[in-house]
């Protein structure tokens, strides 16, 4: 059986011999052997199981990654598979969204929003619901000086109008590939003054984003297939 050091493991795979340690001490790999000196020694299963999280990295969030590792470190493959799907279902619904939100942006007569009818102003907590986000979030916006709301009168609780929710739901949709503040303001300047081609330009960059994650993700599945098929043999 061949075999391999820490250090050949990380010039092969182009990272320190730190990580390598770092994710056998998450518990994402095989149990790692040792020899006599209590030095470790990897073998192809675990230069897969290394490949597969550097892969996987790339299209899915960290914690997602380590669980599916730890999912097939126990050999709960269905499990593990299963987990990646649910954020394959997660990125499609993420790319409907910014395309609804575009077809709104470019619709003069917003009064209605995924089957709800948009009322002239709107609680926090309404305004969340039907963008989907906390209501913290928005509070933050607020702060920020991305959106603005009024008080009742009679309790005092902040109330969104129509044109500020659909600043809410520009935000929630490209808060992932606008990264600054002022960019952001420009982009709802652009809205309150219906300039929409930096607009639809910053949403065709969001979709391309998700286009990019998609085959990122798929690679990083592609390479997780391979490691359960390599597991199942070595331990059948």
């Amino acid at each position: 059986m061949e075999t391999f050091s820490p250090k050949q493991i990380a010039n092969a795979l182009n990272f320190s011999t730190t990580t390598l340690r770092r994710y056998e001490e998450q518990e994402l790999i095989p149990v790692v052997p040792r020899t006599k000196s209590n030095h470790r020694v990897y073998t192809w299963i675990h230069v897969q199981a290394f490949t597969t999280i550097r892969a996987m990295l790339k299209g899915f969030d960290i914690p997602v990654v380590y669980d599916v590792m730890r999912l097939c470190k126990d050999a709960r493959f269905e499990e593990a598979l299963w987990l990646v799907n649910e954020q394959q279902y997660h990125i499609q619904v993420e790319k409907r969204r910014v395309e609804e939100i575009l077809m709104m942006i470019q619709n003069a007569d917003f009064t209605r929003y995924k089957n709800v009818k948009l009322t002239e102003y709107m609680s926090i907590g309404e305004a969340a619901k039907i963008a989907g986000v906390n209501t913290s979030a928005i509070r933050h916006w607020e702060y920020e000086g991305l959106v603005h709301s009024e008080r009742n009168k009679e309790n005092g609780y902040r109330m969104f109008s129509v044109a500020e929710l659909r600043k809410i739901l520009v935000i929630s949709s490209l808060r992932r590939t606008v990264y600054y503040i002022e960019n952001m303001k420009g982009l709802l300047n652009d809205l309150d003054t219906q300039n929409y081609n930096k607009i639809e330009h910053s949403f065709q960059l969001a979709l391309e984003n998700l286009n990019h994650q998609l085959l990122d993700q798929l690679k990083g599945i592609a390479e997780l297939i391979k490691y359960i098929n390599l597991y199942q043999e070595v331990t059948n």
